[in-house]
Order: C-alpha cells, then structure tokens, then sequence
C-alpha cells in the first residue's frame, strides 16, 4: 500500500538490508518471540484464570509490538503480509493485529540515491534523462517501493513507482522465516495444513506484485473491464518508461480519504462515491471474475462528481468460475436463512473442514445476522453507523471452540482481503449504500455466461 508523504517526512538512507541481514533479523525475533511464548506457558500454568488472561494478553501485546516492528524495518514481502494480515481478527489475537495495523501507515522512504540507481540499471539512464522532470522527494511510500511525481517529454505528468532493490530476491526466504516465527510465537489460530496453504496464495501473488510488467498488463485489462463505467477511473500505463522493477503512469488526481473532511465532502457526495465503490466490488467479483486485491485507503481516490481512483495493480486475483459460484450461492442461502445450503456453500468454497465435526445450525445463524445486516436494511446501509467489526471480534473466542470444523480458504484469501478492506474504507468515507438492491442483480443474473470477461482477461486461474 502506497502511504502519501508529507513534507519533511523522514528518510531512510539505509538501503534495503541483505538477503543475511534480513536472515538474522527474522530469526532473532523469531527466537525472541518463542522465548517469550515458552516462558508465558510456563507462567499462567502457575496463575489463576485471570492473571493467566493477562499475562497472556501483555505477551501477546509484546510480541506483536516486536513483529510489527521487525516487518516495518525489513519492508518487502513480510511487511506486505504483516499489512495484509491486521485484517485477520478471526485468525490473530487482537493486541497483533493493532500492532501490524500500524504497518499500514509506517512506511519511511528510501533515499533518492537508491531510487535512481535503480531506475538506471533498469533503462541505462538517469531519471534527470529519462524525464522531463522528476522530483527527488517521494510522492508516496510502500513495502515494496516507492512513488515519485515526474513529467514525460510530452507534457503528461505521471508517477514513477520504483521497486526497492533486492526486494524480488527475498520473497520466498523471507516468507519461509515468518512462517517459522508465526507458528513458534503460538499466536496462530490455524493449523499447519491451513497456514502452508495460505502461504502458498501469498507467496504466488507476492512473486506477481514484484513483476511491473505483469502489473502494466493487469492495469491495461481493468482499464478495458471499466471502460463502460464513468464512476471508476484506472489511470493509463506509459510503457516507454515501465519495466520489470519501474511502472510509470499517467497521474490521476484525486481526494484521499483522510482528505474528505478539510476538503468539505457533502453526504451527498459521500453516498455518491461509496454506491460507486461498492458496484466496483460487485462487478469485479461476479461479472469480472478479476479483482483489485489491495484495498488499502492509499489505494484509492475520490471525486466529488463520485468517481473513484483506483491505483495499484500489483495484487491481482482471478477468480476460479466454480468458486465465484460457490460464494454467491451461499451468500444467497445466508440470506434466505437456509442454513444446510450454507453448509454446502462453505464446503464448496473450502472454508469448512471435511473432517471436522459439523458446526450447529445456530452457530452459522449468529454469522449471518452479522454479515447480513447490510443487506437486511430497507432502503440504505449507513457505514458511519455500522458496528460489524466490533461484532466479529466478539465471536473470536467462539470461533476459536470451532477450529477443528473450519479452515483457511485459500481461493478466498484476496476476496475477503478485498470485502473487508473496503468495508473499513466505506466506514471512513461514511457513506449511506443501498447494499442489497446494487448486489441483487449481480447475484440473480449470474451465469457462466456472466463471468464471460473473466475468460477473455484469465491467464491461468490460481
């Protein structure tokens, strides 16, 4: 996720550590971290309910802290998955994801020097060369790179996002260390099987996000999927000056969320820009079969005629036919309150666990008046109002009761990644979205014959 700098904003003149730094950075914050956790067991063994509670909770707050603050200081793939991952409050304690929350907004530049020399080794000459103009303090910061504001020969200002060096060399080790570190620390909710798998949906769309041409492609297929729509707004690659770590395009301007307030956004225009949002969502998943998998509030743009920007490529997810199908029949059946049909919608989506025991029929009934809410509204959802977050922290501890009948759902990692994501953005914009009657069509017209443009963009379901 790109974070917008500010004037005076710290820079590192660090360049980004080597592949044996990062080894020694993970490893002892893995030794730390299980320390810790073995040293906790030992103690609330000897404690009483509620001082073993928070001890447990004081751990928990420690190391998350020294997770947090390890994956920010190395950026690349593991500070992309502590992002992703502050997200997961059915899968971490609540005192981790706060910590890596902070990741989202964390993001200390690197010196200009690093970022010119690898522009030149990508195009054999300086950006002072290649451009017109561009500016040596970053526009925007990320995990994995970097934004500069340039100006192309011709006039048009772009952005230049630049790719930290090194960053593609370490994904997979640095993957396999955090993996160790999750699973020693105990702060994993999931099982083995779960965790590789979902690790191995990570490491693949890791490995396509550090490729800017494949980005540069992803760019140009949405451009083509939206390009009926007035409210979305995908801005055009410049591919004389793109490469594999280089991605120039044109600049799209528009209001960031944190923005909205100074800049005076009526409600009007609020409702305006969610019912666009939301529609975006819908169609990507039901009528594209190809979504935007990065949602982070730096990703996206507002105008006040209701248009959204949305920036970023790097993260794409294509749909496999059968599981779209899958989420939309259980969606429909958790509406309807059928809840066998929910049982075989989950199982389809490979959420619930085969070999587990079958949860009861209540259980489901508490998820769905939950997820259901917004589309139990007669007329509009108010996100400014909405308390869903709050209510799926409260059922944690009875999902926990429940691991042995669920599991991580790889296919569906980017999708909830996505509907989550922007659920928390809808919340900041405050907008008021007639939910069901924008989702209804999507879900009574979908056919295979519906998901015809994700054929045409699919280069290989994953």
């Amino acid at each position: 996720m790109p974070v917008r700098m500010h004037p005076g904003a710290l820079v590192s003149d660090d360049r980004p550590p080597t592949r044996g730094k990062r080894f020694l950075k993970l490893a002892g914050m893995t030794a730390s971290v299980a320390g810790s956790y073995a040293k906790t067991r030992i103690k609330t063994a000897l404690l009483s309910k509620d001082k073993a509670e928070a001890e447990r909770e004081k751990y928990n707050r420690n190391a998350g802290d020294r997770i947090a603050k390890t994956l920010g200081e190395l950026k690349g793939a593991v500070m992309k998955v502590g992002q992703m991952a502050s997200i997961a409050a059915d899968v971490l304690p609540k005192e981790l994801a706060d910590a890596l929350g902070t990741l989202q907004k964390e993001a200390p530049p690197m010196a200009y020097e690093v970022i010119a020399e690898q522009i030149e080794k990508e195009f054999g000459a300086a950006p002072e060369t290649l451009f017109k103009r561009f500016e040596r303090e970053p526009f925007a910061s990320a995990s994995i790179g970097q934004v500069h504001r340039a100006q192309v020969d011709d006039g048009r200002e772009v952005v230049v996002k630049v790719q930290y060096p090194g960053v593609d060399d370490a994904v997979d080790s640095d993957l396999a260390h955090l993996k160790v570190a999750l699973r020693a620390s105990g702060l994993l909710k999931i099982n083995k099987a779960s965790l590789d798998a979902s690790m191995t949906e990570i490491r693949a769309r890791l490995h396509e996000e550090l490729d800017y041409c494949l980005e540069a492609d992803n760019v140009r297929a949405f451009a083509e999927l939206h390009a009926d729509d007035e409210t979305v707004v995908v801005p055009q690659v410049v591919g004389e000056r793109s490469s594999q770590r280089v991605l120039t395009l044109e600049f799209e301007p528009g209001d960031h969320l944190d923005e909205l307030d100074a800049k005076g956004y009526t409600q009007d225009e609020r409702d305006t820009c969610g019912r666009a949002l939301f529609t975006l969502m819908a169609r990507q998943i039901f009528e594209f079969g190809a979504i935007h998998g990065d949602p982070n509030p730096g990703n996206l743009a507002f105008r006040r005629d209701g248009r959204v920007v949305l920036y970023d490529y790097g993260c794409v997810k294509r749909l496999q036919r059968p599981i779209v199908q899958a989420y939309r029949d259980t969606i429909l059946a958790g509406l309807a309150e059928e809840y066998d049909r929910v049982e075989e919608g989950l199982l389809a989506l490979g959420v619930r666990n085969p070999d587990g025991p079958k949860p009861e029929f209540a259980y489901y009934k508490q998820w769905r008046d939950i997820f259901a809410e917004p589309f139990l509204q007669n007329e509009v959802f108010d996100y400014s109002k909405a308390k869903l977050h709050d209510e799926v922290v409260k059922m944690v501890p009875g999902a926990i009761k429940r691991m042995a009948s669920f599991q991580a759902a790889p296919q569906l990692i980017f999708v909830d990644r996505m509907v989550a994501g922007h659920y928390g953005n809808m919340c900041k914009l405050g907008a008021r979205v007639p939910v069901l009657s924008i989702l209804r069509p999507f879900l009574d017209d979908f056919s295979a014959e519906a998901l015809r443009h994700a054929a045409e963009v699919e280069t290989g379901a994953s």
